[in-house]
């Protein structure tokens, strides 16, 4: 895991095509705007668990015993 630094208005780029900025510092919350192709999906991370755990569990009972 790469662990950066960044102040109000700075940003990461990421393989030239995303581009993350911060936005707002407030207390313990970071507001940060994400540039990316619209090919690429952009999902908070407890959100796309909620989409990948029922598609495991149906993966699985397809699947059957193991």
């Amino acid at each position: 895991m790469l662990v950066l630094s960044r102040k109000k208005g700075e940003s990461v780029v990421i393989d030239r095509g995303i581009r993350i900025t911060v936005l707002e510092v407030r207390g313990n919350t970071v507001r940060l705007g994400i540039e990316a192709p619209e090919a690429i999906s952009v999902l908070r991370g407890e959100l796309r668990q909620r989409i990948e755990r029922p598609a495991r569990r149906h993966l699985a009972s397809c699947l059957g015993p193991s």
